[in-house]
């Protein structure tokens, strides 16, 4: 896969014409894809018709939730028609008290799209120059800052989407050209007057699952980056252990036919070399976290197509209330905005991760211990006998991996079963679909730094077993792809080999960072 920030000459994508992939999502969010929104005049005339119904009902007294009665419990006030249009003004300020961290840029810009894609559909009863709104500001990369900490994950994304929800309005700040300032300052730069919302614009841009599905995207390709990649380093491993590569034969797992657990057990194939096995082996059968690699990894292999699914249908969806079907001439209440299939992704997405984290953090641990390393040096010191004694190698690398994965093995506590009654029991069953997705980010973010380190020693480690010319007890003749070879090769050219014990955070934060941005082409 590409670096996530390399330059390349951007792309273009029509919403309102086609759906939206979880790619899709990404490449526009990183910057390397631009929209534009559908100009056909039946489209243009379908998301019209939206507000042109809301307008006679208006003109009717009509009753439409969070138009002309009030959010949530507050749904039985009704709203004297004076006050109407100030209601989302009001809906976004108060909506205003999002806390701790504010999301990436990228993720940042990767909600103002989500939400902008359910827009699109046309069944929110939202005005075309809003749609546009959100389209310049994507183009121009006008983004708002966006605390990630608040929402319950229905009654959707509130609190953090009223930021975008804000943006528009000229309120709060928000970034351009890498500069944080006023919103309000962004619009004069640009040469924008700051949207007057319409009644139903603030709920339409506020009640949905923008912000959960914008991150599912991000944690969905880093998780599948990390089936690759922990894949290639259990290889490595098993090289440096002087392993038992039989494990994988082709045979034994046509007798379990997972497909992704085959998956990953024909690409250890293709990386160990491995053909028809020897009738007899020196090493009859290898610890479980290299000999059921393909059994852990398999498990999140074989469920990403199921939550590819989840994903991209909430992302392609109308998931804000009440929908507003302009050709129908209907209103319909109901309850779109609720993440539950999102919350179901991410707590069984961050349960797999955490489950490679820890099979990384036991290979390694295999490889330092000189009790059941095959012959490798204590630790995986690179240092001469004579200076063996003061040198530590990888020692307290292996006790911070421990670390990492304790903290990422803790944080498997699915989030969507900690509903809480909120809203005066308005919203007495909520999805916490936006806390199980940071929970999966801070998993793979944790797993992503185990991978790092496990790369580091696992390439030292094959080096050291090269440099000392045995394989153990084993005479077989180990050959290997070239693939693997030039994977060893690609980060010695960025990693000096640990001969003299030295500080290895430097090391540790640009190959995580690597991983994170997925800079290797594994497998086809």
């Amino acid at each position: 896969m590409p670096d996530r920030n390399a330059v390349e000459a951007p792309g273009l994508f029509t919403l309102g014409a086609d759906l939206l992939s979880i790619e899709n999502v990404l490449s526009i969010a990183y910057g390397r894809m631009q929209i534009q929104i559908n100009r056909d005049p039946d489209y243009v005339r379908h998301i019209r018709s939206g507000t042109a119904f809301l307008d006679r009902l208006l003109e009717e007294d009509g009753v439409i939730y969070g138009v002309t009665t009030g959010y949530g419990d507050s749904c039985t006030v009704d709203i004297p028609r004076d006050l109407v249009e100030e209601l989302p003004l009001h809906l976004l300020r108060f909506h205003g008290c999002g806390m701790g961290a504010y999301l990436p840029h990228d993720m940042a810009r990767a909600v103002m799209l989500v939400r902008l894609v359910s827009l699109t559909k046309g069944y929110s009863g939202v005005s075309w120059e809003l749609l546009e709104r959100l389209e310049t500001f994507l183009n121009a990369d006008v983004v708002p800052l966006i605390p990630e900490e608040g929402s319950v994950g229905a009654s959707g994304d509130l609190t953090p989407l009223s930021y975008v929800a804000a943006l528009l309005v000229g309120e709060r700040d928000a970034v351009y050209r890498d500069e944080t300032c006023p919103a309000v300052d962004i619009h004069r730069q640009l040469g924008l007057t700051p949207l007057k919302l319409r009644p139903k614009e603030g709920l339409a841009l506020m009640n949905g699952t923008a912000v959960m599905t914008a991150l599912a995207c991000d944690a969905y390709a880093r998780a599948e980056y990390l089936t690759r990649l922990c894949t290639r380093l259990t290889a490595l491993a098993s090289v440096a252990l002087a392993g038992n590569r039989y494990h994988f034969d082709e045979r034994l797992f046509e007798l379990k036919p997972h497909p992704g657990q085959a998956k990953i057990a024909g690409w250890l194939r293709q990386d160990l070399d491995v053909g028809d096995p020897p009738r007899n082996s020196d090493r009859l059968q290898d610890r479980y976290s290299i000999r059921c690699a393909p059994h852990v990894v398999g498990v999140l292999r074989d469920s990403l197509p199921w939550m590819r699914g989840f994903i991209e249908t909430e992302l392609n969806s109308t998931n804000d209330n009440p929908v507003i079907d302009g050709a129908g001439e209907r209103v319909l209440h109901g309850g779109h905005f609720y993440g539950g299939h999102i919350a179901f992704v991410m707590d069984g997405m961050k349960n797999c991760v955490a489950n490679l984290a820890d099979l990384m953090d036991r290979q390694l641990a295999l490889l330092v211990d000189n009790k059941f390393n095959n012959g490798l040096p204590a630790n995986l010191s690179g240092a001469t006998v004579e200076r063996s004694a003061i040198n530590h190698g990888f020692k307290a690398v292996q006790i911070a991996v421990s670390a990492w994965t304790a903290e990422a093995l803790k944080q498997t506590m699915p989030a969507s079963v900690f509903s809480r009654s909120t809203e005066c029991h308005n919203q007495d069953k909520v999805s916490m679909g936006t806390i199980a997705a940071r929970d999966c980010l801070r998993v793979l973010e944790l797993t992503e730094q185990v991978a790092a380190a496990h790369m580091l020693a696992t390439v030292q480690a094959v080096a050291l077993r090269q440099r000392s010319g045995t394989e153990s007890d084993s005479t077989e003749p180990r050959n290997t792809s070239e693939e693997l070879a030039q994977f060893s090769e690609s980060v010695l050219t960025d990693f000096a080999l640990l001969e003299e014990d030295r500080p290895l955070e430097a090391d540790l934060r640009r190959f995580a960072d690597s991983i994170r941005n997925r800079r290797w082409a594994l497998y086809e």
